[in-house]
């Protein structure tokens, strides 16, 4: 019998403290509790949602943040709380927070990787990062966290939403309450940990070289105008190029790909389209030089890749069933597949999961990071297993 456990709570409830304590009782059971995970609507007030969770679990590590949607075994959900527990003497976590993360992501990053050095020695651990989804550069929360922990520690979270309201998100640790900050917990565990990643889109023709950036945005590809020359890639129709609504629109299906050793991770385009000054963005600085793709996809390829991210987290474990799963998808995937596809999506996951325990948030920006340096998505799921 394993000595891990991780299980899952939720609730419906519109008052933020009942809501809290429902669904972390739920969640707590199994013996030597370790760390709650909170992903919550928007809607709840995070002050009285922490103290709800508080008053389930006093002395237990709390973790959590705003949502786009949550991700449970009853399907995606608005306006709930999901409480996930892991637990018992195979898991070791220590926790911080770090407040006013703008305009220095990278110390930011490299805070939150420090508490790492507070975990108790086990021969598998992950840092998991909860940030603020309105914070732009959020590569270099994961550049900061990198440069304290290296390459044998692999990072995952994910950027908190609003429920596309673009006017703040909030992150907890323990009953406090941040507005742009960033919370993290190091998780050391007797057993294996597996990240899996997938996305959907495809490259749509040849690459573009990106000859002028700053500022969290490209200027030029191939010497053109960023958004003419990518918007030329992908054969648009006329209006897109002028109309912001339509731009905004189109561009939502048809994603920003990045080059890396990794493969392609993909940037969301369709909340900061500027027709006037002819620039894309994708969440972070794309270095001169650096290797994109106009990309392409449907509801049937994002569906199957989130659950190929599923598969591939738990075909990692080489055998071994999880005790459960983290799962974030993306604000934008949720956009483009509809209520209709969010359904087949999380029937996806739970079909993949089976009898496992699951639970995740829809994301403004995933963080996943097993190789290499970098490790910023969008439009993406990402999947974290414990063996």
């Amino acid at each position: 019998m394993t000595d891990r456990w991780m299980a899952v709570g939720t609730s419906l409830r519109a008052d933020s403290h009942e809501a809290g304590r429902e669904a972390a009782l739920a969640a707590l059971d199994g013996p030597d509790p370790k760390l709650l995970l909170v992903f919550a609507g928007i809607e709840h007030d995070p002050r009285r949602l922490a103290e709800g969770v508080r008053a389930a679990a006093p002395g237990v590590p709390v973790l959590g943040c705003s949502t786009h949607g949550e991700i449970g075994a009853g399907g995606p959900r608005d306006g709930s709380v999901v409480v996930t527990a892991l637990g018992g003497p195979g898991f070791s976590v220590s926790t911080t927070a770090v407040a006013e993360i703008s305009g220095r992501q990278r110390e930011a990053g490299a805070a939150a990787a420090r508490c790492a050095a507070a975990v108790e020695d086990r021969p598998h651990r992950v840092l998991l990062l909860l940030t603020d989804g309105l914070a732009l550069d959020q590569e270099m929360v994961i550049k900061g966290a990198y440069g304290v922990l290296g390459a044998a520690v692999p990072l995952f979270g994910g950027a908190a939403g609003d429920g596309w309201r673009m006017s703040g998100t909030f992150q907890l640790h323990g009953t406090d309450v941040y507005a742009n900050g960033l919370v993290a917990a190091c998780i050391g565990s007797d057993a294996p940990i597996a990240i899996g990643i997938d996305h959907g889109w495809r490259p749509a023709g040849e690459p573009l070289v990106v000859t002028q950036s700053g500022d969290g945005r490209v200027h030029e590809l191939d010497d053109a105008p960023a958004l003419d020359a990518y918007l030329d890639r992908l054969d648009a129709p006329g209006d897109v190029y002028r109309d912001e609504v339509a731009l905004r629109h189109y561009v939502l299906s048809r994603p920003l790909g990045v080059q890396r050793r990794s493969g392609i991770e993909i940037r969301n385009m369709s909340t900061a389209v500027d027709v006037a000054g002819r620039t894309i963005g994708g969440g972070g600085d794309l270095a001169l030089g650096a290797l994109t793709f106009a990309m392409e996809g449907d509801e049937e390829s994002v569906v199957a890749a989130s659950a190929r991210a599923c598969r591939s987290a738990i075909d990692q474990l080489d055998g071994v069933t999880p005790v459960g799963l983290l799962t974030l998808s993306c604000a934008a995937c949720r956009a483009v597949l509809g209520d209709d596809g969010v359904a087949k999506e999380g029937a996806g996951i739970a079909e993949q999961a089976g009898s496992i325990p699951f639970a995740g948030f829809y994301t403004y920006g995933e963080i996943a990071r097993a190789k290499g340096i970098n490790g910023f998505h969008n439009q993406t799921m990402v999947v974290l297993a414990f063996a």
